[in-house]
């Protein structure tokens, strides 16, 4: 059964990327492309490249620093909580188990170097677990109430992590009433706080929203809106599209004035 990198043992790493450029260059040689390349040896082209780009001593030093446990980073937290649950007074075989039947699938060898890092105080921090922007942006826009207990203080945790996002986080919650509620009066008040205290990107928005105040605050007041003429405009550019160079002016011009 192959293991993957992660699994291999380092020596193991260190030959696997001598013999994949020794391939490498023999078809670079033989004026293969790089296409060509990454099909026959089922790599992909930016590995190709890089090898094809890379002295072997640079490469053979990456792999002799590359970290064989990236297999176990999901179950570190359970592993440190685990050691400092019984004191450090517990088998490597034990955390194996219990990880393994959690789903972890590397060697045991993996899980006894991290216990042996951790006994001896110089196990690197577990990463913690970041939402990415655009969860942190859906939490922001969607209505509060909508939210469940879990992301209201995921998002509180974001907030009190990061003082410029918890300003933004307000300001765009304050913008999101204005257009659902239709309350244009007070555009103009909310342009003057994210001009004053705002995160750059949202100063810049705000500017944008001055230049063309008054069709903005109509906007968000009054109840008619253009959507309907985009949504011709959007109806005739289809029929274009799909009647090029197959029909005459006067059975498109037909299509357009007539509603489906």
């Amino acid at each position: 059964m192959l293991l993957p990198p992660a699994e291999l043992p380092r020596t193991q790493i260190i030959e696997r990327a001598r013999h994949r450029y020794e391939d490498i260059h023999s078809l670079l040689e033989k004026r293969w492309t790089i296409s060509a390349i990454a099909r026959r040896l089922n790599l992909d082209r930016k590995t190709v490249r890089r090898f094809r780009d890379t002295d072997l001593d640079h490469l053979l030093a990456s792999a002799r620093d590359r970290r064989p446990n990236g297999v176990l980073e999901p179950f570190k937290a359970y592993l440190n909580a685990r050691f400092t649950e019984a004191q450090g007074q517990v088998s490597g075989t034990r955390l194996f188990l219990e990880i393994q039947a959690r789903g972890y699938r590397g060697s045991r060898q993996v899980v006894r170097k991290h216990l042996a890092a951790l006994r001896a105080g110089t196990a690197e921090p577990v990463r913690a677990d970041i939402p990415s922007p655009r969860k942190i942006t859906s939490w922001i826009m969607r209505p509060r109430e909508t939210l469940t207990e879990s992301q209201d203080q995921r998002l509180l945790q974001v907030r009190l992590a990061c003082p410029d996002l918890t300003r933004a986080c307000d300001l765009a919650r304050a913008f999101a009433d204005l257009v659902r509620h239709r309350r244009g009066n007070l555009l103009l008040e909310w342009i003057r706080q994210a001009e004053q205290d705002a995160p750059k990107p949202m100063q810049g928005f705000a500017g944008f929203l001055r230049q063309d105040l008054d069709a903005v605050t109509a906007g968000l007041t009054l109840p008619w809106s253009s959507g309907v003429v985009e949504g011709h405009v959007n109806r005739v550019k289809t029929l274009k599209r799909a009647m090029y160079r197959r029909a005459s002016f006067e059975l498109l011009r037909t299509r357009v004035l007539t509603r489906p």
